[in-house]
């Protein structure tokens, strides 16, 4: 039987369906949101997957080209693998709903979310982490839901509910938040500095309706909800347990204040052995148990310490940074370099300039666009001493990287002003948390190194926290271990002047406005820390680019001379760019901009002459300017010359000499050059007269 629950968001219409698609799926929703169309599917196995200690749920997020009424390009004319687009979203969906299953829950779960209709206006982010919500919560699978998600944007002062994308471009803020009917489980945002009360501000202005979205699905559970599957938490061995913490709790206790990640490890690897050989006998086959207890122990310890002392792992306090160092201009043939090291976390970032040629293009259902500034973020095995295949980047990798591009473009000047397509590569070299945030760090001095006039440095910083019942911590600047065992993780990016990116996972219920602003404030003064020590390496771009970075020079023409630049085929542009060996570009929309850029060893002079040229080339007719001109045709009444390219006009014989003229072939030949005059241009013909009496 078909259920539909509609609600009034921002002035359109949110109706969630269910019972008319995908009815064999374990639930199965449709969301619509204007004109876009989202189905949602959830399945679940009947049974446990065996020999796993963790919940293995898959996400997944397509978008089809049919969706905006488009045939895909290509050879094969079909979807091909997930573009980044695709596999954000699906992070955006997975990220809130992984910690609402039950701890011991076992069975295999995917959730899968299909763009049916885009309407190029209404992001279908959002809807695919509602649809999850309620194919979840309709389904038999266990889910400690429902939850609601919605975008926010702050324009001219006003938050404004789900904007548009083309409310997005003037928003200050982009913010997605998902939360139950009392808790926030999950923020992510870009934003152009933004402070820390207005993200507060903006996530309270969420949350209301988010409730009203929780409620619309609690509806629907009562109309067709399914009975849950029932989780058995597995016997627990008490003697077990006692008897690894008898033999491990000290040892545990000991290792857990080696400041030193790889020594820290390697201890708890050797209590580890010496438990499960001591136990073997008693114990046969609990290795994985054994192992498990430990953890268990290693994260009470640490955070009893926490909650009680005050003290970290690594004996910093709750507010304390790790050590930092920056160095800038490190590889010698590079635009721009950067070295970034906080604490076991190293970032090494690169910056490499190109032409707009080089910019990435795109298509997506919101259109097709070139992308000229990307960040990219690399995580080889080596960085946590792994042995691993090498593959293509991954999802987490895709994630970081974003992450970091975002808090990072605010900062990127105009093409207008820096005509070049900027790429920064973060290769991180050593990882012990918060790499992403050492990538914006690092990629904010490489971007300096290379002479990218960048409005500020941004540097990010990740927060973490402890909570058992009333008793919080709030850390700054977590590493690995504090992430794995701690309740939140809080990435924050921004200026001296606000916020430019955060990211905000938690994993338990109950974070407050009171946890949320002081996780804030104390992110700011991180921040603050941080950059302080970024400047004192270098606290402005250098004035000056790389020499082996391309030069470019941007002008604008006429639009109506473009066709000229390029000529028939593009024969005319091809001769350009061998003539002085440059690389020229020409933008699509029509408006006029071509950028010359120096390429190979003409270097910089054949790049001003080539500008020089298409400059002349496009230059309008100016009254009173004087031109070269070369005579193409002699007449009784006197002589066409052309003064500009494939622009002629007359000289009359009047005007030929300061003597009187009888033939026009007496003083001037077809081909020779001569200097003229412009002195006037017919209004209503446009015919030019010239005056080589004038120019004498």
């Amino acid at each position: 039987m078909v259920q539909v629950q509609e609600l009034e968001l921002g002035g359109r219409k949110l109706i969630i369906e269910t019972g008319r698609m995908a009815k064999q799926a374990g639930g199965s929703v449709t969301v619509r949101y204007g004109d876009t169309v989202v189905l949602v599917t959830a399945v679940g196995a009947d049974k446990p997957r065996e020999g796993i200690d963790f919940f293995p749920l898959s996400v997944e997020y397509r978008e089809q080209a049919y969706a905006v009424g488009r045939i895909p390009g290509g050879f094969f004319k079909r979807e091909g693998r997930p573009r980044e687009k695709e596999i954000l979203s699906a992070r955006l969906i997975d990220r809130p709903i992984r910690p609402l299953f039950p701890q011991d829950f076992r069975n295999e779960v995917q959730v899968f979310a299909l763009i049916l209709s885009a309407d190029q206006e209404n992001d279908s982010d959002i809807l695919g982490m509602i649809g999850a919500s309620a194919a979840l919560s309709i389904s038999e699978v266990p889910f400690l839901g429902p939850i609601g998600s919605v975008r926010v944007g702050l324009i001219n002062g006003q938050y404004v509910i789900n904007p548009t994308f083309q409310q997005l471009q003037e928003s200050r803020l982009d913010i997605v938040i998902a939360g139950s009917r009392d808790s926030i489980t999950m923020v992510e945002a870009g934003a152009r500095e933004v402070s820390e009360d207005e993200i507060v501000a903006a996530i309270e202005f969420g949350h209301q309706y988010i409730k009203q979205i929780v409620e619309m699905q609690d509806e629907l559970v009562k109309k067709c909800g399914k009975p849950k599957l029932v989780v058995t938490a597995p016997e627990k061995d008490q003697a077990l347990i006692e008897k690894v913490r008898e033999l491990t709790l000290n040892k545990v206790r000991a290792a857990n204040i080696l400041p030193q990640k790889e020594v820290r490890q390697d201890a708890v690897k050797q209590l580890a052995a010496e438990a499960i050989e001591s136990l073997k006998e008693t114990y046969p086959e609990s290795e994985k148990t054994i192992k498990s207890l430990i953890e268990d122990i290693q994260s009470q310890d640490l955070r009893e310490r926490i909650l009680k002392e005050g003290k970290r792992a690594d004996g910093r306090g709750l507010t304390d940074i790790r050590p930092i160092t920056c160095e800038v201009g490190v590889l010698p043939r590079t635009h721009g370099s950067a070295l970034f090291t906080r604490g076991e976390t190293q970032s090494l970032a690169v910056t490499t300039l190109g032409t707009a040629s080089d910019g990435q293009r795109i298509e997506d259902l919101e259109g097709e666009y070139t992308k000229s500034y990307m960040l990219h973020y690399n995580f080889p095995p080596f960085s946590v001493g792994e042995v691993k295949p090498i593959r293509g980047p991954g999802r987490r990798e895709i994630g970081h990287g974003a992450l970091a591009e975002r808090a990072v473009a605010p900062m990127i000047p105009a093409e207008d002003r820096f005509p070049y397509t900027v790429r920064v590569v973060s290769e991180i070299l050593e990882s012990n948390g918060s790499s992403s945030m050492a990538s914006v760090c690092g990629a904010s001095l490489s971007l300096m190194d290379a002479g990218v006039p960048i409005k500020s440095p941004v540097a990010g910083i990740a927060m973490g926290l402890v909570m058992e019942k009333d008793q919080v911590a709030v850390l700054s600047d977590i590493m690995g271990l504090e992430d794995h065992l701690g309740d939140m993780d809080f990435k924050v990016a921004g200026t001296r002047e606000g916020i430019t990116a955060l990211q905000l996972d938690i994993k338990v219920q109950g974070l407050t406005k009171d946890i949320l602003q002081k996780a804030l404030t104390q992110a700011h003064q991180g921040r603050m820390h941080i950059l302080d020590i970024m400047t004192q390496t270098m606290d402005q771009p250098r004035t000056e680019l790389s020499p082996y970075a391309p030069r470019i020079l941007s002008l604008m023409i006429p639009p109506d001379k473009i066709g000229m630049i390029i000529g028939p085929g593009g024969k005319s542009i091809r001769a350009l760019q061998e003539e002085f060996g440059v690389k020229i570009d020409i933008d699509d929309d029509n408006s006029g901009r071509v950028c010359v850029a120096s390429v190979g060893a003409a270097g910089v002079a054949g790049a001003e002459a080539c500008y020089e040229k298409i400059k002349w080339m496009t230059a309008e007719p100016e009254i009173g300017k004087i031109y070269q001109a070369k005579v193409v045709k002699i007449m009784n009444f006197g002589a066409f010359v052309e003064f500009m390219p494939g622009q002629e006009g007359l000289v009359h014989i009047s005007e030929l000499d300061k003597k009187r003229v009888e033939k026009a072939e007496d003083v001037v030949q077809e081909g020779q050059q001569i200097m003229v005059k412009l002195i006037k241009i017919d209004s209503e013909t446009g015919k030019v007269s010239l005056s080589r009496k004038q120019a004498m």
